[in-house]
């Protein structure tokens, strides 16, 4: 059954993450209908609940991890990689 779902996710700070994002989950071939909100630091989709899972992972792996699920160095990594995301989102 398809379903929309939200990750509410850190790091998002601006236009070329989610450029990044949309590119990124654009290889999630389970998912349709991406919509970012920068306001709200949410990623909406839609598709099968067992996506779920591998769109957070995919999200985590670009820097841009589930809200609250990373602390710590994993945190301060995430927050590193976002801006490399960021500042390829910017270019492309």
């Amino acid at each position: 059954m398809t379903i929309t779902m939200k990750i509410e996710i850190d790091n998002l700070k601006c236009g070329g993450c989610e450029k990044s994002i949309l590119k990124g989950l654009a290889s999630v071939k389970e998912i349709t209908n991406v919509v970012i909100d920068r306001d709200h630091n949410l990623v909406q989709f839609t598709g099968d609940e067992l996506s779920r899972p591998e769109v957070a992972e995919k999200l985590r792996a670009m820097g841009y991890p589930e809200k609250g699920s990373l602390t710590g160095m994993g945190a301060g990594l995430a927050n590193a990689k976002s801006f490399v995301s960021c500042a390829i989102g910017r270019v492309s």
